[in-house]
């Protein structure tokens, strides 16, 4: 362990002392000691660095663990320029803005017994502070206590070494809005349940915990709020528990078995014997550096500066986070779920914690590439979820939830089947007719099924002065989920009149698309366009964007916009603009400046907006007017320049591994521009050597031994040994293994992907 936290130190130390170009190779066992979960944690509510916190946890893990450092009920629970820790909290947090649900928090105290946030908390620093996504270390100042946790799925240990003192006290706090705290001195054990949540739960929820210590409880007590309480049983608004142990006075350790459970108290215990059972603490860590190792290392990357390796492996790490598992094993080994839509018990799959409008994308698409068989449960899981609500959710956490826009649970239902429902068995009839029923009603809330979904079928798009606010996002999302939907009934053999009507309807975007701006404009029902109109303007019927972002949210059909901005010239000088505006940002019609436009503005790549996800793809679409090269210069642009291994690493909010697996994709050299196509949409490799091993046993070679800072351009690629011009990669080539050999040069290649032939997937050519 010493030897590996030399060599951390070491990497690190030339990293920032700028040898850039040093070729570095990782240590193919584990890549695990380039991730750092503290990259994105330096933000705020007015501008975003990432808005994550350090996910202490195994990949896609039922429950996660973190230092809390904001107060109870803050979605900013650890942030990177905080003093004090308050406890460790077992969170299922997906972003501060959707807030958490379940939680509870464990804090060690000494010398007096202190309970509540402000008189436990304690001063800590980065420098006496080990962040691993397996393992936490730090020493909490004014206790002279040292806190480790290593996670498994459901379950965790603590390690609590308390220096010096004869006074040792475990605070357990349940947080308010109705807990639960029971005390079994006799057992060494503590159980309770927390029901504090930020929304889409029903009103039987519970989380469920139980906490065994390996050391004999000396006296017990519980507490409600602010007050200290008699008795060693408490149901209250918050309630919460002080444990005493006696102590020898010199380093002292405490250890603790924690699980949790959606479903009850008997499963809480049954995941504390499954995942933990008599493994002790170093067993245990050890067994997460591995699952991680083996997640991790499915993607092998090597010939890059230290902070491309860090940058590079912390993605692929965020990537692996979300959606989390919401499932369980009963007492024969069976998979089953606390329902988070109809507070029932029941067989099978669930996932929850991820925004489609963000993670349908890219995050999706990685792991229907690399994890098809998670993909295929996940898929069983949104089946479960429309059986138990009677809507697919397109925000859940756990449940629907009222935020964001669109009907991109079409994408994530239509790109899984395309790419691996032949290979996974699950219902997708089921499914279809899920994406039916979403298309054609509006739900039970605004973000679920189609707001503004008579005027979309009837007028061809959602008018500007109905009652739907961002109704040209919506519009131009709805034409690309119609598209999604028009590909999965082609693939089921449905009848010609249905898939028909979407394909027509995945045109719909050319109704809210202006010729005389060449942008994408509010219109109103009467047909006429929108007055006062600015492309720069955020917000007046665009989602977290502006026009000038949204206009090239046509992902299946590029050619078919490119058509509209009268051809290929118009269209590239279009996209040049982006980047040549300036980055002037202009309060919304409210007046208040939202934390995506100070991203924006102070990334200083003119109108991009790599921060938030409209416009994430839009690097890539050089490739359909055939200047290739353009899309490799800024692509490798973001990748320099938008994300740092650093706290404030990240250009905005990470969305639960959306921006992350832009990343991961855009460094390996392609991107899914539009899923439920089955094509990556070329931009260039990041490093000298890539190898992506997939889950059938093939595996994808990505060679490019020439790569550099300069060498950012493509001169040939090619695969298998065979010269290949075009501007895309497919996916039923390359899950079949490949080789992709690319010559790098310091100067484009103008001649290179320019024939019409090379463009990627456009619904106006087929």
């Amino acid at each position: 362990m010493k030897l590996t936290k030399v060599l951390c130190g070491f990497l690190f130390f030339i990293s920032y002392n700028s040898i850039v170009a040093q070729n570095i190779t990782i240590d193919k066992k584990n890549p695990i000691d380039f991730v750092n979960p503290l990259i994105g944690t330096d933000s705020n509510y007015s501008l975003s660095n990432g808005n994550v916190y350090p996910a202490i946890a195994l990949p896609w893990g039922m429950n996660f663990w973190t230092p809390q450092t904001g107060e109870m009920g803050s979605g900013w629970a650890y942030t990177y320029d905080a003093t004090q820790i308050k406890g460790f909290k077992q969170t299922h947090q997906p972003s501060p803005w959707m807030n958490d649900y379940g939680q509870f928090s464990i804090m060690p105290v000494s010398d007096s017994l202190r309970f509540t946030e402000k008189s436990r908390q304690s001063w800590f620093s980065h420098k006496s502070e080990t962040v691993k996504p397996n393992y936490y270390k730090v020493f909490l100042a004014d206790h002279n206590v040292t806190t480790e946790i290593t996670p498994t799925e459901r379950a965790a240990r603590f390690r609590f070494t308390f220096n010096k003192t004869d006074s040792a006290f475990v605070v357990i706090d349940a947080f308010d809005k109705g807990s639960y705290i029971k005390i079994i001195p006799e057992e060494n054990k503590l159980i309770g349940y927390t029901t504090k949540n930020s929304g889409g739960v029903p009103e039987n929820f519970k989380n469920f915990f139980i906490i065994e210590f390996e050391q004999p409880i000396n006296s017990a007590s519980t507490f409600n709020g602010e007050n200290l309480q008699k008795g060693i049983e408490l149901k209250a608004d918050h309630a919460g528990a002080v444990i005493n142990f006696k102590t020898k006075g010199r380093d002292d350790v405490i250890e603790a078995k924690v699980a949790s459970s959606f479903i009850s108290f008997e499963q809480a215990e049954r995941n504390l014997q499954q995942e933990i059972n008599s493994k002790s603490f170093e067993e245990l860590k050890n067994e997460g550096a591995k699952i991680w190792n083996e997640e991790l290392k499915k993607v092998e990357v090597s010939g890059g500066t230290v902070d491309q390796m860090t940058t590079f492996y912390s993605c692929l790490y965020r990537t692996l986070l979300f959606p989390r598992k919401f499932y369980e094993y009963d007492e024969n080994g069976e998979v089953v779920h606390y329902s988070p839509y109809n507070g029932e018990v029941l067989p099978g799959y669930m996932f929850t914690d991820t925004g489609f409008w963000d993670t349908f994308r890219s995050l999706f698409p990685f792991l229907n590439l690399m994890y098809p068989e998670l993909s295929g449960k996940m898929q069983k899981g949104l089946v479960n979820a429309y059986k138990e609500s009677g809507w697919l959710p397109e925000w859940a956490s756990p449940g629907l939830r009222n935020i964001m826009i669109g009907n991109n649970s079409a994408s994530v239902v239509a790109d899984a089947y395309l790419e691996i429902g032949d290979k996974e068995s699950y219902d997708i009839e089921i499914l279809y007719e899920a994406l039916l029923h979403g298309a054609n009603n509006e739900g039970p809330l605004t973000a679920v099924g189609r707001a503004g979904v008579e005027d979309y079928n009837n007028l061809g798009y959602v008018s500007y002065d109905g009652k739907v606010r961002q109704n040209v996002s919506r519009t131009l999302e709805y034409a690309y989920n119609d598209f999604s939907i028009y590909q999965v009934a082609k693939a089921l053999n449905r009848p010609k009149r249905e898939i028909e009507l979407y394909k027509k309807r995945s045109f719909n975007y050319k109704n809210v698309y202006d010729p005389e701006t060449k942008f994408m404009r509010g219109k109103l029902a009467n047909g006429e366009f929108v007055e006062d109109f600015d492309p720069i303007e955020w917000g007046e019927g665009f989602t977290e964007g502006s026009s000038m972002h949204y206009t090239w949210s046509v992902f299946h059909d590029i050619e078919g916009l490119k058509n509209l901005m009268g051809g290929r010239k118009e269209f590239i000088h279009q996209l040049d603009t982006v980047f040549s505006s300036a980055s002037t940002i202009r309060p919304r019609k409210n007046g208040s400046i939202i934390h995506e436009m100070r991203e924006m503005q102070v990334a200083d790549m003119g109108q991009y907006a790599h921060g938030n996800q409209p416009i994430q793809h839009m690097t890539y679409l050089y490739n359909y007017a055939g200047e290739p090269w353009k899309s490799q210069f800024w692509v490798r642009e973001t990748l320099d320049r938008m994300y740092l291994p650093t706290p404030d690493g990240y250009c905005g909010d990470e969305d639960n591994g959306q921006t992350s697996a832009w990343y991961v994709f855009s460094a390996l050299g392609f991107y899914p521009v539009t899923p439920a196509v089955n094509q990556y949409v070329m931009g260039a490799p990041l490093f000298k050597k890539a190898i992506l091993h997939l889950e059938n046993g093939n595996k994808i070679t990505i060679n490019a031994p020439e790569n550099s800072s300069e060498n950012k351009y493509i001169n040939e690629l090619k695969i298998d040994g065979t010269s290949y011009s075009k501007n895309f990669l497919k996916y039923e080539d390359l899950i079949k293994g490949a080789k992709l050999d690319f010559e790098m040069v310091s100067e484009p290649n103008k001649k290179r992907g320019v024939k019409k032939s090379d463009a990627p997937y456009s619904l106006s050519n087929q």
